[in-house]
This record gives structure tokens, sequence and C-alpha cells, in this order.
């Protein structure tokens, strides 16, 4: 009979005890810039969706909402946005899922995910 590795056990999501693995929890920050443009209530709407989708997968630490900023470079033709930071912990998976929602959501100009260290 040949024996699984450790790799092949978490791979699989089981563990070698044939129980379920935790998904391993880290430490994220995220800023976004909102198209500042769009008018105060759909920035907000946008503000609270993004907070909203965090802490439903994660534990939100910190937010900071920065406010209207003017951009370093014209971004879409825009010169200012609206900066949102926000520091949260949640599972491996989330973030590519999160920055995947940010390319696709209309008034998000730019946005960066970054894992920190504990």
């Amino acid at each position: 009979m040949r024996s699984r590795s450790l790799r092949s056990y978490a791979a699989s999501g089981i563990s070698p005890e044939g129980g379920a693995i935790m998904k391993q929890k880290n430490l994220y920050e995220t800023i976004f810039i909102i198209n500042n443009s769009l008018g105060e209530d759909a920035v907000k709407d946008l503000v609270e969706k993004f907070t909203s989708l965090i802490s439903a997968n994660g534990v939100i630490e910190v937010t900071n909402e920065w406010g209207t900023r003017r951009l370093a470079y014209p971004i879409d033709d825009y010169t200012e946005g609206y900066y949102v930071y926000v520091k949260f912990t949640s599972a491996n998976d989330f973030p590519m899922e999160l920055d995947r929602i940010y390319n696709i959501t209309d008034g998000i100009l730019r946005s960066l995910i970054i894992k920190c260290e504990k």
C-alpha cells in the first residue's frame, strides 16, 4: 500500500486522521479607489458592498475611509478618487475572489490586496 504525503492530504482537504482540514486564516490589507464622480450615494453603496462582502468571508479588524484624494496620475481621465482601507483576516482563497469582484465592478478605479506578516 502506498502512503500519501501530507501535501496530497492538504490538497484533498482531508487530514491523515480522516477529518476535514481547517482552512488557514491570514491577515490581509486592501485599499480600493472608487470613482468619485458617481455621486455620494453610489460611493457609500460601494463602500458598504465591499465591507459587507469582506465581513461575510472573514473578520474585519480596521476600516478607514480616507475620503476624496487627488490621484498621483489620471486613471481613465479621472484625477480624484475616494480611498478606502480595510484590514481583515480571511481564508487563503478569498483575496483572489475579492480581486475578481473588484475588477468586474464598475466604479472601482484601482485596488490592491496584500498579505501581511503577523
